[in-house]
């Protein structure tokens, strides 16, 4: 047991690079939150603009979708990160997998807002058209309320699992979490590093998952 703490909970270790986890940190807030709401954002967008049904821009949604949902988020980090440079365009690590978690998470959280709104009864639409409002204000004031609140299961679990894909940022060197604790671990030679940035993940996620329960609970439809 003596030979375990010294090896993976070395509390000198840890307290040398415990600012620099804490840096990694911070650097992982930002990169997630951006994530979140950018990829959110983005698959609403795709999802209204489904529903005017135009069949040429619905098949490019359903491409661009059908793709990222298909791609894992470390492969298309590296190509926005290594081959895009090829060809004249350059971005930081950081933008790279903002860019690439983005765009994994809008595809599917296009495809729950679609679903969302496919299964609010047609009969909502009818009423709202027949009270005289518009397409536009039948989504927003009618639709769309209800579609959200029935989605918000679903993305509120693809959300986390997509965010906690801001490890693979150490792969083109952010300095996130697990950069900062590698990196700590190659100096020290001790995993100690390893170990506090598992705890930071945890201080982190746990949080996000419980916050994502209430949420779920807080506004789910009644049975």
């Amino acid at each position: 047991m003596g030979k375990f703490a010294q090896t993976f909970l070395n509390w000198e270790v840890m307290a040398q690079y415990a600012p620099k986890i804490l840096e990694g940190f911070w650097v992982t807030v930002q990169l997630a939150l951006a994530v979140v709401i950018a990829g959110i954002a983005t698959g609403l967008v795709l999802a209204l603009a489904r529903s005017f049904r135009v069949k040429a821009l619905n098949l490019l949604i359903v491409a661009f979708v059908d793709v990222l949902r298909a791609v894992p988020p470390l492969v298309l980090i590296i190509i926005l990160y290594f081959a895009l440079p090829t060809v004249g365009v350059r971005m930081s690590g950081f933008v790279s997998t903002w860019l690439a978690l983005s765009a994994i998470l809008a595809s599917f959280a296009e495809e729950i807002f679609w679903a969302g709104m496919l299964a609010v009864p047609h009969g909502q639409w009818e009423a709202a058209r027949s009270t005289g409002l518009s397409f536009l204000q039948a989504m927003r004031f009618v639709v769309l309320p209800q579609a959200v609140r029935i989605t918000i299961p679903p993305l509120t679990n693809r959300t986390i699992a997509i965010t906690k894909g801001t490890a693979l940022g150490a792969v083109v060197a952010v300095g996130e979490i697990l950069y900062q604790a590698q990196s700590a671990y190659s100096f020290s030679y001790n995993p100690s590093p390893l170990t506090l940035g598992a705890v930071a993940y945890l201080i982190l996620f746990i949080p996000v998952v419980w916050f994502g329960r209430w949420v779920e609970t807080r506004f789910a439809w009644k049975r």
